[in-house]
């Protein structure tokens, strides 16, 4: 099997690394010729080019994008159309019409189309899917997601469509549908004309509700999880990979009831090299990755739909 990454900067150098330790890595393409350079010190048994034209006739099997989210679309659609699977790194696209252009292409040409959404390959993110499918917290009340930290600010794109994606992503995904309702507020405090700090609020079907806060200018760096339901609550604590169960609910008296807390299951610190053995699995097999072209287009489409707030 032959993958090539496009893109081997902030992020893609780390999609450079996995696949070549998964020994499917062929090619490298990027621009930055310093990049290049500090990337073959480690690995020399691949192509490294500075453009993907020479790949659009290559015998590569499948490409790994992680350029910038502009780019996505463009490229994703010319691999797909002449028969190559394709990763793209979150946000699929900018908009929900590039987003649904992609996944025509895909299932036009029978591709595997895959986002990178990381964290649904977390298997504590599994995990909780699982406990509350199974009924385990009853009635979901609500949840909770913050993904705080300072820096990395991006020009183009606003906190949400840079951090708060991979939970929205997460709340579809435990959820298992879209909000019927989203609200969002933001401030640009750092640039006048993009949000640094965003809470967005969601409404599902059965009174569920969802509450995420991203910011990019915070003191701490905090990523986290809380779910809220009628017979207990669980805490996911990405930094530490720890789930944890509160015992703590409101009785039928109206009274407080904490039983206490438990652990129940501890996290991957290698979703990424999770992720890409996916990848690897469903070019393979030809099933359909867990974050496949419509699931990352909606993921576009909520987001999307906060630019109209």
């Amino acid at each position: 099997m032959k993958i090539a990454v496009i893109g081997a900067g902030h992020w893609g150098v780390n999609l450079v690394r996995n696949l070549h330790e998964l020994g499917v890595l062929s090619h490298v393409v990027e621009k930055n010729s310093e990049i290049i350079d500090a990337i073959s010190e480690e690995i020399s048994d691949v192509q490294f080019l500075n453009d993907y034209d020479s790949l659009l006739s290559s015998d590569i099997d499948a490409v790994a994008i992680a350029t910038p989210t502009v780019t996505h679309h463009e490229i994703a659609l010319k691999f797909l159309e002449i028969g190559k699977d394709v990763f793209i790194e979150k946000p699929m696209t900018i908009s929900t019409k590039e987003a649904e252009e992609l996944v025509r292409a895909a299932e036009a040409n029978q591709r595997i189309l895959m986002v990178g959404h990381i964290l649904l390959y977390q298997p504590a993110i599994d995990f909780i899917k699982s406990y509350i499918d199974q009924g385990y917290l009853g009635k979901i009340y609500h949840l909770h997601q913050e993904r705080l930290k300072l820096g990395r600010v991006r020009t183009v794109e606003n906190v949400i469509w840079s951090l708060g994606i991979h939970d929205i992503a997460v709340l579809l995904y435990l959820v298992g549908s879209s909000p019927k309702r989203i609200d969002f507020t933001g401030h640009c405090g750092v640039q006048n004309h993009i949000e640094d700090d965003a809470y967005v609020h969601m409404t599902f079907d059965e009174g569920i509700m969802a509450h995420l806060h991203s910011s990019w200018i915070w003191p701490e760096n905090k990523r986290s999880l809380k779910i809220i339901g009628e017979k207990g609550m669980l805490i996911y604590d990405e930094i530490e990979q720890t789930v944890v169960l509160h015992k703590k609910r409101i009785g039928s008296d109206l009274k407080n009831i904490d039983q206490g807390e438990e652990q129940l299951f501890e996290g991957s610190d290698q979703p990424l090299r999770l992720e890409m053995e996916h990848f690897i699995h469903c070019i393979e097999s030809r099933d359909q990755p867990i974050s496949d072209g419509h699931s990352g287009l909606e993921v576009v489409r909520v987001t999307e739909s906060l630019n109209k707030k």
